[in-house]
């Protein structure tokens, strides 16, 4: 990480680098999970990003991001539920413009970064490749990022239902999109877990799968 770095802008201003998120939620040596919290008008001062990096959206206002580099800023108004993903990117800041908490989940992809451990990955056997629900029939889940190495799906049960979910030949992370109860919980390879009931329904969850961990290394 960067942060307390000086890097210097185009015409000359020296900026010291923050933190690329509010707090730090869970770490591994697979993942590192940021909270990024804005009220309105705050900003997520300039930082930089070394690894790859998933974003999930549970709150969500109108937000610009402006690049240290002087490029054109970009326009954000993210989903609840919705993700993109990122690779490495310049020097940039964020900023909440509308009148409402911006909160999301930032997913660090360590392996795939500047900050790879180096730890091996395991495969374990008779387990299928790829996830599944336990339940059988049809599951409210639908898929928002579909990419080679990072897969995530949005999952919005009914009030009242528990679903299983088993993840595949790879590393997952379940992320609960209720401001009540936003639990983030990382999974292993062929584990299981049961999505919490609620009361009542909710944002549902985003369960973000590590496909890259299942395809062979050179």
């Amino acid at each position: 990480m960067t942060a307390g770095t000086t890097v210097t802008a185009p015409d000359g201003t020296e900026v010291v680098l923050g933190e690329i998120g509010t707090r730090v939620l869970l770490k591994n040596s697979r993942v590192r999970v940021w909270e990024v919290s804005l009220q309105p008008g705050e900003a997520q001062g300039w930082h930089l990003h070394h690894n790859p990096y998933v974003v999930l959206c549970l709150s969500t206002s109108p937000c610009h991001m402006d690049w240290l580099d002087g490029s054109p800023a970009r326009q954000l108004n993210e989903t609840v539920g919705g993700s993109v993903y990122r690779p490495v990117s310049p020097v940039h800041m964020l900023t909440n413009d509308g009148d409402a908490l911006y909160l999301n989940r930032l997913i660090e992809v360590l392996d795939l970064g500047e900050e790879t451990s180096g730890d091996p990955y395991f495969a374990v056997a008779g387990v299928p490749a790829e996830s599944g629900f336990e339940q059988v029939g049809e599951v409210p889940a639908k898929v928002v990022v579909d990419e080679d190495d990072v897969r995530v799906q949005h999952v919005t049960p009914d009030a009242g239902e528990p679903l299983t979910w088993h993840t595949g030949a790879y590393p997952a992370l379940v992320v609960d999109l209720d401001l009540e109860s936003p639990d983030v919980t990382y999974l292993k390879p062929g584990q299981s877990y049961t999505l919490p009931a609620k009361g009542e329904r909710t944002s549902g969850f985003n369960l973000v799968e590590l496909r890259y961990y299942s395809k062979p290394r050179t």
